[in-house]
């Protein structure tokens, strides 16, 4: 199975995730968004899988950061244009694996799909 999880290295969340990932013996690459950025497809598919309410993290603090006009009126256009923009507003981690899209860390989730 190929998975690729996708995130920011000091997040809690995701140091979380891959802490599961290694105890459980799933190999994956990681895909380090402040160093290799976003990519406006993979948001795209990502959005078009999951939604863009449950990609975009709403409760962090560089969306509680944006001005009001980028913060109204969301649909998955703009959701994805902002995400390309703003790494850090993408809910972590993200993994794709043979079949499927995990949005967030949930190890009864995770243990469907990927165990």
């Amino acid at each position: 199975m190929t998975v690729t999880v996708y995130g920011i290295p000091n997040c809690d969340t995701v140091k979380k995730a891959r802490k599961w990932l290694d105890a459980q013996g799933v190999a994956y690459t990681f895909h380090d968004y402040k160093k290799a950025g976003a990519d406006a497809g993979k948001l795209a598919a990502w959005i078009d899988a999951k939604g863009w309410e449950v990609v975009l993290n709403k409760r962090g603090t560089t969306f509680r950061k944006l001005d009001d006009a980028d913060k109204a009126d969301i649909d998955a256009a703009k959701a994805a244009r902002l995400l390309e923009a703003n790494p850090s507003m993408i809910k972590r981690p993200v993994v794709e694996y043979d079949g499927g899209v995990l949005v967030g860390f949930n190890p009864d989730d995770w243990q469907a799909a990927l165990g």
